[in-house]
């Protein structure tokens, strides 16, 4: 008898503080029957570089340059299902606080007119990513199927979104899986 087979699953961060992946790892022995129903493509887990042919994508931060416009859009084409994950991805989160001052602006007061810095400089190397003129939340780059809020959401509510997704059931989250601390 052939055993189901295993959905594949890839992750990245974008802008963002890898707080969402930290509360992925949060749903503890959970991660031992989630192996047995999924197989990871991309992820921190992994050490695969590019994402391939996806069931499920799961995203965390904003969009805040090129590199992440680029990883975002690979993970739209290649990943079915496209899950906002936590406050960054769904709405820019903290790293959309700059948002308020012009690029430029930003630019100056971080590499220039902070208090230390002396002779500063902004980077201007090929190698960097060009930064975004705002930090987007990812649904305005691409299509985003669903959204799991929070910042970050928790572990168990990562968990019963996680299974009720594999299990073909619509995802819902309600009560005490949804808090914002």
């Amino acid at each position: 008898m052939n055993a189901p087979r295993k959905l594949r699953v890839a992750t990245t961060s974008l802008a963002g503080c890898f707080g969402c992946h930290m509360s992925f790892l949060d749903i503890d022995e959970h991660l031992f029957e989630l192996v047995e129903l999924i197989e990871f493509d991309r992820s921190p887990l992994t050490d695969i570089k590019d994402v391939g042919p996806c069931d499920i994508g799961l995203i965390e931060g904003g969009v805040c340059n090129s590199e992440n416009v680029h990883v975002l859009r690979e993970f739209r084409r290649n990943c079915k299902t496209l899950i906002a994950l936590g406050a960054c991805a769904v709405t820019g989160g903290l790293p959309a606080q700059r948002n308020h001052l012009s690029l430029s602006e930003c630019l100056r007061e971080v590499y220039q007119f902070r208090p230390g810095v002396e002779n500063g400089q902004i980077p201007n190397d090929p190698e960097l990513p060009l930064p975004l003129d705002k930090v987007r939340p990812i649904h305005e780059v691409v299509r985003v199927d669903y959204f799991i809020p929070g910042c970050p959401p928790s572990g168990p509510a990562i968990w019963k979104f996680l299974t009720d997704l594999i299990a073909g059931r619509t995802p819902r989250l309600t009560g005490g899986l949804l808090h914002y601390d």
